[in-house]
């Protein structure tokens, strides 16, 4: 069959993203002393946040039934965990789980439901964090990736499949330090990923998807450290 290139989906604009303006606007800057800063983010401390996730695919695909590929976002709990290594440098990992509907539209099948598919993306991302004399700490990374997707539904196919790979991400954000052991925090992650899809759509045969999903996730809330 012939290979169709799906044309890039822009990034829709989320609640999530205008949270992150607003925070940063009418969080207040104060003059805490810079070795108040050090105490709060150094060597061995742990840094637990709980926060409100939302992942959106960014999707762009070359298939062999035409169309375009369509998957929707999602927003969900998260878990991450930060390690000191050195007074500017920590390790992060996150815990937490998507699931997305998966669609074709416009293809030689006409529309499709592709069901849904849970996504685990466990990422390890090493950051740099910025010291100085006020409570604002912002600091940037990249990371490594593993997508692992599972309990999948193919919807009005008979079978779905994606291929678990790894992918990076580039990372920026910011701590607001509240008091000596807790702080505000908002994140974002923008991920390079790809997945080769298999679908089985029974008597119509079996349609191949290569698929960049390279989604951007926004994370806020609250975190302590320990």
């Amino acid at each position: 069959m012939k290979n169709y290139r799906f044309n890039k989906t822009p990034i829709a604009t989320h609640p999530l993203a205008l949270a992150l303006i607003v925070a940063a606007a009418i969080l207040p800057i104060s003059d805490v002393k810079s070795e108040e800063n050090s105490n709060f983010k150094h060597q061995g401390a742990w840094l637990v946040g709980l926060k409100v996730l939302n992942l959106n695919p960014d999707v762009e695909s070359v298939t062999s039934i035409g169309g375009e590929a369509r998957v929707a976002d999602d927003t969900v709990p998260e878990l991450d965990i930060r390690y000191f290594l050195t007074d500017n440098i920590a390790l992060e990992t996150i815990l937490g789980y998507t699931e997305h509907k998966v669609s074709a539209a416009g293809t030689q099948l006409g529309d499709v439901n592709l069901g849904s598919t849970k996504v685990l993306p466990p990422t390890i991302t090493l950051q740099y964090h910025f010291t100085g004399g006020r409570r604002f700490l912002p600091y940037l990374g990249a990371g490594l990736n593993y997508t692992v997707y599972f309990d999948s539904d193919p919807g009005d196919t008979v079978d779905v499949s994606y291929k678990d790979d790894f992918g990076f991400a580039l990372n920026l954000g910011f701590d607001y330090v509240l008091n000596e052991n807790t702080y505000f925090n908002v994140d974002l992650k923008k991920y390079k990923l790809s997945t080769d899809t298999v679908i089985d759509a029974g008597d119509a045969g079996i349609a191949t998807a290569s698929v960049d999903l390279d989604p951007l996730a926004i994370s806020i809330g609250f975190g302590w450290k320990f």
